[in-house]
């Protein structure tokens, strides 16, 4: 924690961080109930808090939507408790009261190498552990992978893999990622932006007795805040799409965890006619949500601008790792990489050993992020009229849970994880192909419209790609 940092501020000062963003003109964070405080997992980092502001942002869109279309505002609750295991739900998810947990490929993880400094390696899907493996020349198997990588100075290895685009960061300190390039081009955005990005008269938000029934999201993307953003537009009424590619499955933890209340259909952009199937899903959306690197999907011709005359009036919503500015702005990451190239990994180890932090937070609060955007880009193309695209990242994010400051002390690190018994009141379950799934229930609590989720997860591919009627 830098030493000029004051005194963290109360989780509806951190709230209104997030509403002056998009330069808010709806409630104000205090009008949202807040209950509990960090620290509720072993971190001095203050992701409680970060949640249960992220999750008031939600509650409070959707608020807002839902008072454009009936004249009532309603209460709005977030317990801090259950907005901390938001921040990781993957890890709650059961079947048969079985733990799924966090899955990790063999040979991810953190390596020590030959200088004593830390690198993460991201291989969970196939392609990147074979990239990583043709830098290192040696078998698909940890002890290999360690004994290679003692070979390697960190920032060498780090060097070497950037050519390619691998996942591989090293763990850096704060004071050294302050220094460097891209910390100056996160610091130099805001959380989040919204701006306009074509015209288009205003569309009345569709009939229904939630605030997103009626309205449809696509989802182009992949863990995990993407999904996590659709899967909470559909919590409060959005039918939502995510659209997948056969041959690059994501683990099916992930897919239980984030596919509740959404339909799953598979394309190939490199075809034609998928393309083609697409550009239709595209016209009969309002939301499309994109969760690649800066410029993949442009080169596949969805520009944001192109999506504003596909579809005059879209809310288009773009997620990546670094930013879209910036020497990294190219560059593959997910969060465990983020965490380690910001200096959290290294701030939450023990000084000898890095550690991640007790929950994918950059990844989970960017996709709360990514909805409050998508909702609030509803709210505008309603009053204003317009086609909206929204930015956010998980550098961005990072950033500003670096600056909420730190809560307890060393022994805070320390502390006990959850037990399943500590958090069953926080569960539901809903009926699955893989067998009655136990997560956690939506957090916001909405006096009018509950949160809730009406379809189950379901295995990627599952359903056409055609909007249902």
């Amino acid at each position: 924690m830098p030493k000029d940092q004051t005194a963290p501020p109360p989780t509806p000062e951190c709230l209104d961080q997030i509403l002056r963003c998009v330069e808010w003109r709806g409630r104000p964070g205090d009008d949202v109930t807040f209950t509990g405080a960090d620290p509720i997992l072993p971190t001095n980092f203050r992701i409680g808090t970060a949640g249960a502001a992220t999750l008031g942002a939600v509650g409070l869109a959707a608020d807002a939507i839902h008072h454009l279309k009936t004249g009532r505002h309603q209460d709005i609750a977030v317990d801090h408790r259950a907005a901390a295991m938001a921040m990781r739900s993957n890890r709650h998810v059961r079947l048969d009261a079985a733990d799924t947990g966090e899955v990790w490929a063999d040979i991810s993880g953190l390596y020590e190498c030959g200088d004593g400094r830390w690198i993460q390696l991201h291989c969970n899907y196939p392609w990147l552990a074979q990239d990583i493996l043709s830098v290192l020349d040696c078998a698909a198997d940890r002890p290999s992978v360690d004994a290679a990588l003692k070979t390697w100075k960190a920032q060498d290895f780090e060097d070497a893999g950037k050519e390619k685009n691998l996942c591989a960061f090293m763990v850096r300190s704060p004071e050294e990622w302050a220094a460097h390039p891209q910390a100056a081009a996160v610091a130099s955005q805001p959380l989040m932006t919204i701006e306009k990005i074509g015209d288009a008269p205003a569309q009345p938000l569709p009939a229904g007795d939630r605030p997103l029934s009626g309205v449809r999201a696509l989802e182009l993307t992949r863990v995990l805040a993407g999904p996590v953003s659709g899967r909470t537009l559909a919590e409060h009424g959005a039918q939502v799409m995510r659209i997948g590619r056969a041959d690059r499955p994501d683990g099916v933890n992930l897919v239980q965890d984030t596919g509740l209340g959404k339909l799953a259909a598979d394309l190939d952009l490199r075809e034609d006619a998928d393309r083609d199937r697409l550009d239709a899903l595209i016209r009969q959306s309002d939301v499309v949500t994109q969760g690649h690197r800066p410029g993949t999907l442009a080169a596949r011709g969805l520009t944001p601008e192109r999506l504003a005359a596909l579809r005059p009036g879209v809310v288009f919503v773009s997620l990546s790792a670094w930013g879209h500015v910036g020497p990294w702005n190219w560059r593959r990451g997910f969060d465990s990489l983020v965490q380690c190239a910001m200096g959290a990994t290294w701030e939450n180890g023990d000084r000898t050993r890095p550690r991640h932090l007790p929950a994918q937070s950059y990844d989970y609060i960017t996709g709360y992020l990514a909805a409050f955007g998508a909702m609030e880009g509803l709210r505008r193309r309603a009053t204003e009229g317009g086609s909206w695209l929204i930015r956010l990242s998980l550098a961005q994010t990072g950033h500003w849970l670096n600056g909420l400051g730190r809560v307890g002390d060393e022994t805070t690190k320390q502390g006990a994880e959850p037990t399943f018994d500590e958090v069953a009141d926080l569960m539901e379950s809903h009926d699955t192909v893989w067998g009655p799934m136990g997560h956690l229930k939506p957090v916001v609590q909405m006096s009018e419209t509950p949160p809730r989720w009406d379809l189950p997860s379901v295995p990627l591919g599952t359903h056409p790609p055609v909007w249902p009627e």
